[in-house]
């Protein structure tokens, strides 16, 4: 499991646990709120309503008999008559509001932030899954050129004393390193013209990669040191040393990658450049040259 897929698996678990706990909020107010709800909403009664306006016109005429009275005492010529409002009353300018008016906001509100943060958090989680999917791999990693190792100990690591070879696994390239053993070189087989074998020069005995999957279903293929081969576990495709089809179901050779070596002297398997060849009718091993492993 890689640092994104990680990443990815903590933020979604993060959120979702968010989202529980805004709902437990939401759900315990929600439930402690509902009598203060009901105290708040009554109905006010018509008959006090009635007696209150009453009330404010009483006031309202004695406060026009005082005006009047205090204006007949002064000047005219020396007052200037302002018109006075009465205060507005709160108790009789209030609007009534319903149960469910009054529990509206409140609800809506924790609503929209459970969808909110579940909907954020799955969105986003998806998001970062699309593109830790889809975002190039600009270097290091499968599809990328890596390097394997140096040359010269490769070699040393594969060829074993008694004339035989032992295939080296790189995980990193998802590849089997192997020797190219064909003194005519790729001529005449169905490599022949493609970038796949490296480090020939002056003698020396060339490397390729092979791709470890088999080409039937996709199964991780074995390597046999006793048969010099390759040998699938899943549905008994056999290849020879050089990744070329001998038996079973797969319907044509190993896949391989292109290989190069650098100014340092170091294998590098481009594992974003894969090639595909027919089974070979010039095959360019003997197969098997010892018992078979399955």
């Amino acid at each position: 499991m890689d640092a994104t897929t990680i990443f990815i698996i903590g933020v979604t678990g993060a959120a979702l646990l968010a989202a529980a706990a805004v709902f437990t909020v939401a759900f315990r107010r929600g439930s402690e709120s509902a009598p203060v709800t009901v105290a708040s909403t009554g109905v006010l009664d018509k008959q006090a309503i009635r007696r209150d306006l009453a009330a404010r016109e009483r006031r309202e005429a004695a406060t026009q008999a005082e005006a009047v009275t205090a204006i007949a005492t002064i000047d005219d010529e020396d007052l200037e008559q302002e018109a006075v409002e009465p205060a507005p009353d709160p108790i009789l300018e209030r609007q009534q509001q319903t149960r469910e008016e009054y529990g509206v906001t409140r609800r809506r509100f924790f609503n929209r932030a459970i969808m909110g943060l579940f909907g954020g958090a799955f969105l986003g989680s998806l998001t970062l899954s699309f593109l830790a999917f889809l975002w190039p791999k600009l270097s290091g990693g499968f599809g990328s050129p890596i390097v394997v190792g140096n040359i010269d100990d490769l070699r040393r690591q594969i060829a074993l004393s008694d004339g035989t070879f032992e295939p080296k696994f790189i995980a990193a390239a998802q590849a089997w390193i192997v020797p190219f053993t064909r003194d005519e070189g790729t001529t005449g087989t169905s490599f022949e013209g493609l970038p796949i074998i490296a480090g020939g020069e002056g003698g020396q005995l060339p490397l390729m990669a092979l791709w470890q999957k088999c080409v039937h279903l996709g199964c991780r293929v074995p390597a046999c040191v006793s048969s010099q081969g390759f040998e699938c576990p899943c549905h008994g495709s056999k290849y020879n040393l050089h990744g070329e089809y001998e038996a079973g179901p797969a319907p044509r050779n190993l896949d391989r990658f292109a290989v190069e070596v650098n100014d340092r002297g170091e294998l590098v398997v481009l594992t974003g450049e894969v090639f595909e060849t027919a089974r070979s009718k010039n095959k360019s091993i003997n197969y098997p040259q010892g018992p078979f492993c399955l």
